[in-house]
This record gives structure tokens, sequence and C-alpha cells, in this order.
């Protein structure tokens, strides 16, 4: 995986790196070094944020929420 492909998938994750440094415990400063291209991604990371990323891409984003009157998302009343 390139430094570009590794932005690119954290970006369709919407992680940071510190996001993805909590996800795999691990040092900031080598997630840094992994996306500036001073460490070699390992392959089983890139399998992951690969598979990650395409999923994300591909399921999209929800937008039924988005149906709001008046800038506020409408309100259900729940009748018993």
């Amino acid at each position: 995986m390139t430094p570009e492909r590794f932005a690119e998938c954290l970006a369709l994750l919407r992680w940071t790196t510190i996001d993805l440094t909590s996800a795999l415990q691990c040092q900031l400063s080598w997630v840094e070094a992994l996306q500036s291209g001073h460490a070699e991604i390992p392959e089983d990371l890139a399998l992951w944020l690969d598979r990650l990323a395409r999923f994300h891409e591909a399921a999209g984003v929800p937008t039924s929420y988005r149906d709001m009157a008046g800038g506020r998302p409408r309100t259900f009343i729940i009748q018993r």
C-alpha cells in the first residue's frame, strides 16, 4: 500500500491518524511514519484498511434523516 492509498483509506473511513492509533493501540509516531512513507505498511494492515475503506465507500451514507422541517429533525410521537 502506498502512503497515498493509506491516506485515502483514512479519509474514506473518516479517521485521523489518532483514530487509527487508538484502533490499533499503537504509537502515533509509527502511524505518522506509515502515512509519510517513512515506514512500510504491513500487508495485513494494508488489507484490513483497504477492505474497510471499500466497504464504507460502497455502503455510502444514509440520507433519510436529512428530511428535516425548519432545520430540526422531525419529531415522531409514539402512541401507546
